[in-house]
């Protein structure tokens, strides 16, 4: 039996790792631990320049998934553009809403915590772990949208900023 027919994704796939970002696998590799061997992911993520290793077994339960389809990126680009609900102004509460969806990683509810930190900054300027919250947000949506659009990430970042703005 090969890796492939029991495993999820296959090597040189690019997946999203929720709040890591997006990264390749670069190897599929069996380790052996006590008197059991277990496969694992070997992944290597571009923005923090990290390579990590995920059990097979656990990696959709720790939210690793394929990048989302260019109908997704583009629902999600449009999904910023939209009006909010107005966020919680205690910013400890709205740190852990965000938090929360972003540790969730779908591309929607990244546009969502860069969508309302954005507008947020607006009105006043973040708390500094909200303000790297939102850059973290944000490359995690530029990066996955621009391998999902097959466009460079400045122009994604260029779209973005355009959408929110408008």
């Amino acid at each position: 039996m090969s890796t492939a027919e029991i495993t999820e994704f296959v090597v040189d796939q690019r997946v999203v790792y929720p709040s890591q970002g997006v990264g390749r696998i670069i190897e599929i590799q069996e380790k052996q631990f006590k008197d059991n061997s277990f496969l694992y992911y070997i992944i290597y993520l571009e923005f923090s320049d990290m390579t990590v290793m995920i059990p097979v077994d656990k990696a959709r339960e720790l939210g690793i998934r394929p990048i989302v389809q260019m109908s997704e990126a583009e629902k999600a680009l449009d999904f910023i553009s939209e009006d909010y609900a107005p966020i919680p102004s205690d910013w400890k509460l709205r740190y852990q809403m965000n938090l929360d969806l972003l540790k969730k990683g779908s591309v929607m509810d990244i546009a969502s915590v860069v969508r309302s930190l954005y507008h947020r900054s607006k009105v006043k300027e973040l708390p500094i772990l909200e303000r790297k919250l939102y850059d973290s947000a944000l490359n995690l949506l530029q990066d996955e949208v621009s391998f999902s659009l097959g466009l460079e990430k400045p122009e994604v970042a260029e779209m973005i900023r355009s959408r929110l703005e408008s």
